[in-house]
């Protein structure tokens, strides 16, 4: 019996002691808790967007551009005047952007300006195809938007704006359907037609010849402006553009560019720091606007891949990802210049989404 008591006595001494072991460890534990700051894990750090592999450093070009559009915008009629004096005196537009049969009668050898040493006089059937006068009126359009390609224009809910409009200018045969109106519009008074669109997509229009009338269509009774006297083999496309339109009784006008504007508008542009091999429709077409129109606005006009709002890669145009085959244009200089006459409040550049009461 008293076995028993003593190893039940041992029993509850070595429990206690136990007990007695864990508080005091805990006790311990808590002191230290409360005098050390809990361990943080250091804040996760954000990586850079990855920029896509053709656009590398780009993105303090994208920052600096942005930075520079973001400022408001009002247009400055001293500067807008002053620059329209200067193309109006070196390039006059409105007499000279169109060969017609007023200011190229025949036999008058006219000079390419793409292939610099060739010449072609203008024979009876060249003088047939030319526009009879100046399309365009003795008047200054009130507003006039210039829609480049640019893949900006996706999904940018701009047609409303460039409709609204009162002159609309596209670029080289943009598509205008299957829903692209919403971002587009579709009011069109003159489109741009690159001969390396007509030889890729119509075949140099030496198959069948329908599927670029048809196409034509969308566009309305608008002038199809070809530059036809750039290069040698632009001169028999484009003539054949021009009859595949009077064939078919398509309501377009097929007209050329004169290369004598283009090659004044060259000069006066590489006298601004522009000295790319060739300029781009879409500065042509806004220098044509800056002599026409009282506001030039700019759509489409973003020649980097990365969208200054969301920073999403962009497509090389908006309604595809085709490349450009060529280094002709100096895109980002380009932009610079236009960029520069957007502060100027000479004309006005929009990036992004248009608003109902956007103008």
């Amino acid at each position: 019996m008293r076995g028993y008591l003593l190893k039940e006595l041992l029993s509850m001494m070595i429990t206690l002691l136990f007990v007695g072991s864990l508080l005091t460890s805990l006790g311990w534990y808590m002191v230290d808790t409360n005098n050390v700051q809990p361990r943080q894990l250091p804040p996760l750090k954000k990586s850079p967007t990855k920029l896509p592999e053709l656009c590398k450093n780009c993105d303090e070009t994208v920052k600096k551009a942005f930075e520079l559009y973001s400022e408001p915008w009002k247009k400055q009629e001293d500067n807008y005047n002053q620059f329209r004096s200067q193309l109006n005196t070196k390039c006059n537009a409105l007499e000279n952007a169109i060969i017609t049969q007023a200011n190229t009668p025949k036999g008058t050898k006219i000079l390419f300006d793409g292939d610099k040493k060739t010449n072609m006089a203008v024979n009876e059937e060249i003088f047939g195809t030319l526009i009879k006068e100046n399309p365009f009126p003795n008047k200054t359009w009130s507003s006039c938007a210039v829609v480049g390609n640019g893949g900006i224009l996706a999904n940018s809910s701009c047609g409303r704006t460039i409709d609204a409009a009162q002159y609309v200018i596209r670029c080289n045969l943009p598509p205008l359907s299957n829903g692209l109106e919403k971002d587009v519009g579709s009011k069109t008074d003159i489109v741009t037609a690159n001969p390396s669109i007509i030889i890729e997509k119509y075949f140099s229009l030496m198959q069948r010849r329908r599927p670029f009338a048809e196409a034509l269509r969308s566009y309305g009774n608008a002038l199809v402006l070809l530059p036809a006297f750039s290069f040698r083999h632009n001169t028999a496309l484009s003539l054949r553009a021009f009859y595949t339109i009077d064939d078919f009784r398509g309501s377009a006008r097929a007209v050329y560019f004169n290369p004598k504007y283009l090659r004044n508008l060259a000069t006066f542009w590489r006298s601004k720091g522009l000295k790319s091999p060739r300029l781009s429709t879409g500065i042509m077409m806004a220098s044509i606007a800056l002599e026409m129109c009282s506001e030039v606005h700019l759509y489409g006009f973003w020649p980097f891949e990365i969208h200054p709002y969301s920073s999403q890669t962009l497509m090389n145009h908006y309604y595809d990802d085709r490349k450009a085959k060529n280094k002709f244009h100096a895109m980002p200089t380009e932009f610079n210049l236009l960029l520069k006459l957007h502060r100027e409040g000479v004309l006005r550049l929009h990036l992004g989404e248009c608003h109902p009461d956007e103008k």
